[in-house]
């Protein structure tokens, strides 16, 4: 989908087109509460920010003046969490995808942080904003020679208990490093012994975790998952998902306009008009987002981040050519943080 543009005005006076996206993600290509939360909040008071095409270069422009839903994607949210009060202020809705993973004594993610101390983000933002817009991700599950799937499950567990009551939601998905290149390429660089995941073990650990689900009752997917695991009462998830858009922000008419949802209520209203429609489905299925991978479940959305500029570390990380070549960015970026583009340039 191509969204709708409008004549904008820079802070430097030139005129440009910008395109105008009802749902902005924020971001799959980055951190961006964990690092850019300052950089966001300017943008989005600003009105605009500026975005870097990754496989041509090309520049263009994102008006937030139709935005009505942001995804966030983050490790550590906590840098945001002093902006939110903005965001509810200005009637914008939002939650949160957050990637709560264990891999310490692996140091496949090294600049995260403590694990206790980033649960703990997890339940402070789930205390703030509502339980049912935090989800957690435990994204990607990855084998190696010190975490088989037994291994994985005990970790799991450990971060399942501490979440029970803070998350509505459990998202996971199996890593397949093979597919990448690049992420192949660092994962060896960095003497990673790891294992791909086949039919049996993928079953294996979505067995364990529908056993654990006994106790926390949360809804489980994956994310871009092509395996069927609907026998463990595990569905494929869509994390920019217009369902969980109607459940948490029915009220706003805007986005259920764009979402083409019609309450229970206009029916009623309108019985006599609808009963000589065709079609009275209450709801209009948007079309997946084609610019994911061919098992993303995602609705349209447009990605405000840049590749190449999260310094996490992730040694899986597909978004990140090198770790350097992010962390070069990222300095760039404070030394810059004012620009409309994320990465200060």
């Amino acid at each position: 989908m191509k969204w709708p543009k409008e004549d904008l005005t820079l802070e430097d006076g030139e005129r440009i087109e910008a395109q105008t996206p009802i749902i902005v993600s924020a971001s799959r290509s980055t951190d961006i509460p964990a690092f850019y939360s300052d950089w966001f909040m300017s943008r989005l008071k600003a009105g605009y920010s500026q975005w870097i095409n990754p496989f041509n270069g090309v520049k263009s422009y994102i008006s937030y003046s139709k935005t009505r839903v942001i995804v966030f994607w983050s490790k550590n949210p906590r840098p945001i969490i002093k902006h939110l009060n903005y965001l509810d202020d200005s009637n914008i809705n939002y939650y949160f995808q957050f990637t709560l993973n264990d891999y310490v004594n692996e140091e496949l993610e090294k600049k995260v942080g403590y694990l206790d101390k980033r649960i703990n983000t997890f339940i402070e933002l789930s205390e703030k904003v509502g339980k049912e817009k935090v989800i957690w991700r435990f994204d990607p599950y990855i084998l190696t020679a010190t975490t088989g799937v037994q291994e994985l499950l005990r970790r799991t567990e450990y971060i399942g208990n501490s979440l029970s009551q803070y998350t509505e939601k459990f998202v996971f998905s199996f890593a397949d490093i093979s597919t990448y290149r690049k992420v192949k390429a660092n994962i060896d660089r960095f003497g990673v012994k790891y294992k791909e995941f086949d039919t049996d073990s993928m079953n294996e650990l979505a067995k364990g975790i529908a056993d654990l689900n006994n106790k926390w009752n949360f809804d489980i997917g994956t994310c871009a998952e092509g395996i069927d695991l609907a026998s463990y009462n595990i569905t494929h998830n869509k994390c920019i998902d217009d369902d969980l858009m109607i459940k948490l922000f029915g009220h706003d008419n805007e986005l259920m306009d764009f979402l083409g949802y019609k309450s229970k209520d206009y029916y009623i209203r309108n019985i006599d008009e609808i009963l000589n429609e065709v079609d009275n489905s209450n709801k209009y299925k948007l079309k997946k987002d084609k610019g994911q991978r061919e098992n993303c479940g995602c609705v349209i959305s447009k990605d405000i981040g840049q590749y190449n500029t999260c310094p996490h570390e992730c040694i899986y990380c597909y978004a990140n050519t090198s770790i350097e070549r992010a962390k070069n960015n990222y300095d760039n970026y404070k030394k810059n943080q004012n620009k409309p583009t994320l990465t200060g340039y």
